[in-house]
């Protein structure tokens, strides 16, 4: 049997669109390929190239009590197996009761130049200036008596989308992690660091150790400290962990009837509420330099914040936050109908920034003007608590400080902390320079992030954790 594999993306989805019987179809093909590479007490352990194919179907059957939808998703689809899926994805339609959030497929009339092109790929080449450099901060780790653990991943990601209304819309979509974790040569102390990239050329392994080793030095002393609010600097990464977190839970629905921190006391939302006295505005765009993303929806089914009648709806940027105030609440157009919303879907980045935005002050110039107060590296193993208020609570990992007179005076215990983000956006004294950051509890589901060091007031450090 020949494999779809052997056969170009836009003509699988052609012709899946032609065998289709439905009153409506959608069919997405996703060409994945990834790069990696690890590493272990200063040198490499492994690396490898993977790629695959996934096609996933979405037929629309319409009714006397309303449209109805059913999505199959399969990889490495043989060509002799192409009709099968479609049939299946009819099938799964017509035993589907009537979609809630049915809608009209997108309207067509919009063709990418590119539909018809052979996918982007990814290869071990990615790393040509980035494993070197990675080779010189082993040997300065080995000659200093540190480790260094890690890895970077690359993936490319075609997806190609047609509809039965006749969008042919296609997107290419990079992603680049890389984290280090340096450690003292008896493994008592860690340090860590992370970046996302497109493509690797702006990522520098050996700022990141250097930053690794000054955090290492600080760790030689150690200071006990009890749970209680203290002021806090968080850096970018954490940040991010925080703020995405929040636009997860920026569903117009949801805060429509009731249920999330978003919603109004009494009824409605909390659109147009101030939520923070700094003029910080949390927003997502398609086109956001450095962190671009699919221009259009791509969704695979329905559910939560999304639905797979809304494929190729144009996407734009949009204020979640503005100067402060909630501006904007996740919707599909269903879902803006039922809460009279505007449409505003997901776009796959999110940037948080005050004013100034890159013009504002760094961590460590927010370091130097602290009396006394925490530094964080990032947070872990962050679980919601109440849904009503958004509370948080996680872990600190891999390096606290306390800073006294501006100065870095030693590492202290993790915490387990309990904050919400929105009550936390209240106690926001100062935001710093926005920069792109890998979050680091999010980063296997969401990397494209730029956010500011934020220093925060009374930051909830509920109890004194043992991890280490």
């Amino acid at each position: 049997m020949q494999s779809t594999h052997g056969t170009a993306p836009h003509e699988v989805v052609e012709r899946a669109l032609e065998l289709s019987r439905a009153d409506g179809c959608v069919v997405i093909a996703d060409e994945e390929s990834s790069a990696n590479l690890r590493w272990a007490g200063n040198a490499l352990t492994t690396n490898g190239v993977t790629r695959s194919r996934t096609l996933t179907v979405i037929a629309t059957v319409d009714g006397a009590e309303g449209t109805a939808s059913g999505v199959v998703s399969r990889e490495a689809v043989t060509a002799d197996e192409l009709e099968a899926l479609v049939r299946a994805a009819e099938a799964a339609a017509r035993e589907a009761g009537p979609a809630e959030d049915a809608q009209p497929l997108v309207a067509g009339g919009r063709t990418d130049a590119a539909f018809t092109e052979a996918p982007a790929e990814t290869g071990i080449g990615v790393f040509g200036d980035f494993a070197p450099a990675l080779g010189e901060a082993f040997a300065r780790c080995r000659d200093g008596g540190r480790l260094l653990y890690g890895f970077a991943r690359h993936e490319m990601a075609s997806t190609y989308l047609g509809t039965s209304t006749g969008l042919r819309l296609r997107h290419d979509q990079p992603t680049g992690t890389v984290e280090l974790n340096a450690k003292t040569a008896d493994l008592s102390g860690s340090a860590w660091a992370g970046a996302a990239t497109r493509d690797f050329r702006d990522v520098d392994p050996g700022a990141m150790e250097e930053d690794l080793r000054r955090r290492l030095e600080w760790g030689k002393r150690r200071i006990d400290l009890p749970a209680g609010r203290y002021e806090t600097l968080l850096p970018p990464s954490a940040v991010a962990d925080l703020m995405v977190y929040l636009g997860w839970s920026l569903g117009g629905r949801d805060a429509a009837e009731g249920r999330t921190v978003f919603s109004r006391p009494g009824g409605g939302t909390r659109v147009g509420e101030r939520l923070s006295a700094l003029p910080l505005t949390l927003r997502s765009d398609p086109a956001e330099p450095g962190l671009e993303a699919a221009p259009f929806v791509v969704a695979h089914s329905s559910g939560g914040n999304q639905s797979a009648f809304d494929n190729g709806l144009p996407l734009a940027a949009t204020d979640w936050i503005r100067d402060g105030e909630l501006a904007n609440l996740l919707t599909t157009r269903h879902t803006a109908g039922l809460t009279g919303l505007p449409v505003a879907p997901s776009v796959d980045n999110l940037v948080l920034e005050a004013g100034g935005g890159a013009d504002g002050p760094t961590l460590e110039e927010m370091a130097a003007r602290t009396e006394r107060g925490l530094l964080l590296t990032c947070l872990w193993y962050i679980r919601e608590v109440d849904p009503a208020t958004l509370l948080l609570t996680g872990l600190t990992r891999d390096g606290v400080y306390l800073v006294e007179g501006g100065e870095v005076v030693g590492a202290v215990n993790n915490f387990r902390f309990n904050e919400s983000p929105v009550d936390l956006l209240g106690r926001v004294a100062e935001a710093g320079r926005t920069e792109r950051c890998l979050p680091r509890e999010w980063g296997d589901w969401f990397t494209r992030a730029a956010m500011p060091p934020l220093r925060v007031r009374d930051f909830n450090m509920s109890s004194v954790s043992q991890a280490s």
